[in-house]
């Protein structure tokens, strides 16, 4: 689970284009949107792509977009129970 959460802070940070950011510098458990890393709802479309191309999972409801996207830990979870 660290590995992926390691993988998923490197991946936000291409694919966000998070320049300033490394991936020592997020905490797993830290909001991604508001207050966090201030990720923006494009932003959340890009986690969308990230998710279909690098493990193969489609969010169905996209009102459970807002628990999967709370953090690091939320998304590997998310990840590790329905990665195909």
């Amino acid at each position: 689970m660290e590995e992926l959460k390691e993988q998923l802070k490197a991946q936000l940070i291409e694919q966000l284009n998070l320049e300033d950011i490394t991936p020592d510098e997020i905490d797993s458990s830290e909001p991604l949107f508001g207050d966090g890393l201030g990720l923006d709802s494009i932003d959340a479309l890009e986690i969308i792509v990230l998710l279909e191309k690098e493990y193969g999972i489609k969010l169905e409801d996209p009102k459970k977009g807002k628990d999967v996207f709370q953090s690091i830990d939320s998304l590997a979870a998310y990840i590790t129970k329905h990665r195909q």
